[in-house]
């Protein structure tokens, strides 16, 4: 993986939820390996600000900073555009933006459901279909799930429901838009702390005590994966989902 992932990428990349965290680890690996960036965001502008200065000081005009609120129809439909309109081109796209947050029953509102659906599901799905005019003859989607999107977990049923709907998505378009698209999915574990569920240090060893590997995993890990699945060494993979979980899916 490491030897593949670092072959040389070339085209526009439009990366969901881009300015930080595990977004901003993919936008620098795929500006690193070569590629133009689409930085979104939606409320981290001075991140993405930020992210973008530093790449186009590393090469001149190769990162746009683009805001969008991907619970707006409207606004995802133009992201597109904008993504492709810069530089002419559109060859990739990550939905990696994601909404995340403990939902118990009793505690799930409307709004509530419609944020964690819009976000995880809703979004990517009309964003993909709105790239698909602007894609060249070759492109590839890749999708951010959740290793644990199909394992019952009581608390976050929105979320996992959401999740899960994203999954089978990125199985069912990747038959339905080949040979012109490839869309595969990458399902990463434990990779950072939520910042929206607030765990006790006790917590977090009990998390931690789940994975075999023993450790968190690294936004990097995910960014290689990610980078893999949009390389010419993948060409052949297609609806793929790329565990990077350091195998907690199985325990």
């Amino acid at each position: 993986m490491q030897n593949v992932s670092n072959e040389a990428l070339e085209g526009v990349v439009l990366v969901t939820g881009g300015a930080r965290r595990v977004g901003a680890a993919i936008v620098e690996r795929l500006h690193g390996l070569g590629m133009n960036v689409a930085i979104h965001c939606r409320s981290s502008e001075a991140e993405g600000a930020a992210l973008a200065a530093r790449l186009n000081a590393q090469r001149a005009d190769s990162a746009i900073v683009l805001t969008a609120e991907l619970a707006d129809d409207a606004a995802v439909a133009q992201l597109a555009v904008d993504a492709h309109a810069h530089w002419g081109r559109l060859d990739a796209l990550v939905n990696n933006a994601s909404g995340y947050r403990r939902t118990p029953m009793g505690a799930i509102t409307p709004a509530i459901f419609d944020e964690l659906i819009a976000s995880n599901f809703k979004a990517p799905l009309l964003l993909i279909q709105a790239c698909l005019p602007l894609f060249g003859a070759q492109a590839a989607v890749v999708n951010i799930l959740d290793t644990l999107a199909r394992h019952a977990r009581p608390g976050f049923a929105p979320y996992n429901a959401a999740k899960a709907a994203l999954w089978s998505l990125t199985e069912t378009l990747a038959v339905e838009l080949a040979p012109q698209v490839r869309v595969n999915g990458v399902a990463p574990g434990h990779i950072l702390w939520a910042e929206s569920t607030a765990l006790t240090a006790a917590q977090q060893d009990e998390e931690l005590s789940r994975i075999p590997m023993g450790r968190l995993g690294e936004p990097g890990e995910i960014a290689r994966a990610v980078a893999f699945l949009l390389s010419p060494a993948s060409a052949y993979l297609n609806g793929v989902i790329l565990p990077v979980d350091g195998a907690l899916r199985l325990t």
